[in-house]
């Protein structure tokens, strides 16, 4: 069986984890930061998707502060009748009164109103309390609602605050009542309440109820408990009347027939204000007409279609998960964050669109998933990246002087070992006598004589800038112009020979003081065109050159034992070399080639 490295479970396992995380964040669960990022996020599509379209079917009556300047708060009950006398009798088809009564009025007034919600489209408010309080709240009487024996997807209460007893008989009342999130904005409410046995509608259900609409009746289920209110609608595309300008006679009847009417307050010494996504202090009128809004809309088929919003985001996070899956080891780190920068993007502007069509899922959850990527998977394969590129680097410091791995790394070349054609010039040195050196001595100091050597060998190599091919048993093969073009090849890898006779010859006064043999080294040195890369097999490569300027470097070195001379040097690397001044030994035969060539020496070494 294939088995895999951590580094490559690492690999696969990190997109699977941010495949998760998109999971988790589409499942039901409690609270949680999640939930806040959601919600800001909802927030930010609201307001940009609120439009200021006229609502035709909506009229909203607001007690505002010229009206309370003309007729002082409290009202009497008499005149609160009387403004919901005049609203119907200008054809409002139902009038919803956003305005609590828990103590008795004025007597007439009180029963002008009790005849109005018992016989007439009004329907009164009540609020019911959702939290569990020591001393639960119990004010007035309950009115409307339904017999339930269980709750049925309606979100339980513990309290009300409720009108007074003479209005208890109202049947459309509708409940007021709401909680806000954790964060003080309310997004939701109730769509129906249980409490002590019964069903109560919200304020917005309440007033269709009243109209006699019941194919806008929701089937019961999961509508039943918190909807998110859309706010599709903006508060300036509501057709707002001033209560005391409809006392006054001062409404056009137009404005008021044939739409549904909301009774409320924008005053803020009333006090009926509350924060939403359009505004920290929004009228809370605005909830229940955006609300009704939804419900009319619902009812004339012109809400959005509902999409699978919660199956949308997850394939969309196994799409990136996928790619990065793809992309993380192929590609650099900046691309990457800008692929994963761009698939944020992506998601922000679907999700924008989709939330109008599903209300539920988590709009932030292909967002952890693409932060998790970029908080993880980036650094861990930029990780692995630099670990190899100093692997490589490494490697190549054994073979190429420091200065030039530094001037690689800085030329950017996207495959700088690929075999490329270049002009170079190749030294090849060996240690004569080898054999005749090393057959007498211990193997250990058999072993210091090599190593000692192939030191003074190589160091001039790496501090000339040349790269090191091979060590060939006692002695070694460099070459200069390659991985990186050089024009002073030939005269680095002159001034290289000249060291390296150096560092022989004080290796080798060193053993003859000690009493052992003197050592000579024989050097050929050739310029001209030659293949280099890495060449190999599956099995094992090697960075080297390969052409015949490096053959003949390899007889020029072999030809040294026939001259006094330590150092030959063949015609190529003359015609390129301009620092060094050259002996002409004449031409000679080299083995394997037909034609004489002229060889030389380096006349400081003559």
């Amino acid at each position: 069986m294939r088995s895999f490295s951590p580094s490559s479970l690492l690999h696969l396992s990190i997109p699977l984890a941010a495949l998760m995380l998109a999971v988790w964040a589409q499942w039901p669960r409690g609270p949680s930061v999640l939930d806040a990022a959601d919600e800001w996020l909802r927030d930010r599509f609201v307001v940009a998707q609120a439009v200021d379209t006229p609502e035709p079917r909506i009229l909203v009556v607001d007690i505002d502060e010229t009206s309370l300047a003309a007729h002082p708060w409290p009202w009497s009950r008499e005149r609160l009748a009387e403004l919901v006398e005049t609203l119907i009798g200008d054809g409002a088809r139902a009038v919803a009164l956003d305005i609590l009564q828990g103590e008795p009025g004025d007597p007439a007034g009180d029963l002008r109103l009790a005849v109005l919600a018992g016989q007439g489209p009004l329907v009164l408010a009540q609020l019911f309390d959702y939290e569990q309080r020591p001393q639960a709240l119990r004010f007035g009487r309950p009115a409307g609602g339904i017999p339930s024996a269980a709750a049925g997807g309606a979100v339980p209460a513990y309290g009300f605050i409720a009108n007074h007893a003479g209005l208890a008989l109202a049947p459309h009342v509708g409940n007021i009542g709401v909680r806000p999130d954790p964060d003080g904005v309310l997004r939701r409410v109730p769509m129906y309440t249980w409490f002590e046995q019964r069903r109560f509608p919200t304020l917005s259900r309440a007033l269709l109820d009243c109209c006699g609409t019941p194919a806008a009746a929701p089937a019961p289920g999961p509508q039943d408990g918190y909807q998110r209110v859309p706010f599709s609608r903006s508060l300036d595309a509501y057709t707002v009347a001033k209560a005391g300008e409809i006392l006054d006679g001062r409404v056009d009847p137009a404005m008021v027939a044939g739409r549904l009417v909301l009774i409320g307050s924008s005053s803020l010494s009333i006090g009926d204000r509350v924060a939403t996504p359009l505004g920290r202090s929004s009228p809370g009128l605005l909830v229940h007409a955006s609300m009704l809004t939804t419900l009319l809309d619902r009812q004339a088929g012109l809400a959005p279609a509902p999409w699978p919003g919660r199956l949308m985001a997850v394939l969309f996070a196994s799409a990136v998960a996928a790619l990065a899956g793809y992309t993380f080891a192929r590609l650099s780190a900046a691309v990457n964050v800008l692929m994963l920068a761009l698939a944020s993007l992506t998601w922000a502007l679907l999700a924008y669109g989709l939330s109008a069509h599903d209300p539920d899922f988590s709009v932030s959850g292909p967002l952890l998933s693409i932060a998790f990527l970029l908080a993880v998977g980036v650094p861990f394969h930029w990780q692995l990246a630099q670990s190899g590129s100093r692997r490589l680097l490494d490697t190549m410091r054994r073979y190429v002087a420091g200065e030039v791995v530094d001037e690689l790394l800085r030329s950017g070349l996207k495959d700088p070992l690929a075999p490329r054609q270049l002009q170079v010039t190749t030294l090849i040195a060996d240690m004569q006598g080898y054999t005749s050196q090393v057959e007498a001595l211990p193997v250990e100091e058999a072993a210091r004589l090599t190593t000692d050597f192939l030191d003074c060998l190589t160091r001039p190599v790496l501090e000339n800038k040349g790269t090191l091919d091979k060590y060939t048993g006692d002695g070694l093969v460099a070459f200069w112009g390659a991985p990186i073009p050089n024009e002073q090849h030939a005269d680095l890898a002159l001034d290289a020979a000249a060291r390296i006779l150096r560092e022989v010859a004080i290796l080798s006064a060193a053993r003859v003081r000690a009493g052992g043999q003197p050592l000579r080294v024989r050097i050929g040195i050739e310029s001209g065109l030659a293949m280099v890369g890495d060449y190999g097999t599956a099995f094992r490569s090697i960075y080297t050159a390969v052409g015949d300027s490096v053959n003949t470097a390899s007889r020029l070195e072999q030809a040294a034992r026939d001259f006094p001379h330590d150092v030959i040097i063949g015609q190529g690397t003359v015609g390129y070399a301009t620092r060094h001044r050259f002996l002409s030994l004449g031409r000679h035969a080299l083995r394997g080639k037909e034609v004489p060539i002229e060889l030389y020496t380096l006349e400081e070494l003559a």
